[in-house]
């Protein structure tokens, strides 16, 4: 797996066909973030089944493709749009738990 520090996490909410390559999916990058694709910022599609994940990224010299299928169950989708989304709810999304069925004690704000 690639390693995750600080860059920015965003998820695109809409089905994505699989088929879709590094060009497809910095089209859809490019779409819908403007100026991140090249930020190293990491970037989530699922299908519409909810068992595939494909995520992109800029990896220094280039961009890198992770995909990964399930044989059981589903990845859990986000019911909001295309947004930016933190580590820990990535981690979730990956273990397939919803990170808005979980109670937290405290919230920390982004500033």
């Amino acid at each position: 797996m690639f390693s995750l520090g600080s860059q920015a996490i965003f998820y695109y909410n809409d089905p994505v066909d699989m088929r879709k390559g590094f060009n497809g999916l910095s089209d859809l990058v490019a779409e819908s973030f403007p100026g991140k694709l090249l930020s190293g910022a990491i970037f989530i599609f699922l299908n519409k089944r909810c068992n595939l994940i494909k995520i992109i990224y800029w990896d220094y010299d280039g961009l890198a493709l992770w995909y990964k299928r399930l044989e059981k169950g589903t990845f859990k989708a986000l019911a909001r749009g295309n947004i930016e989304i933190t580590r820990q709810e990535f981690s979730l999304i990956l273990e397939g738990i919803e990170p808005y069925k979980m109670n937290h004690r405290y919230s920390r704000k982004k500033s």
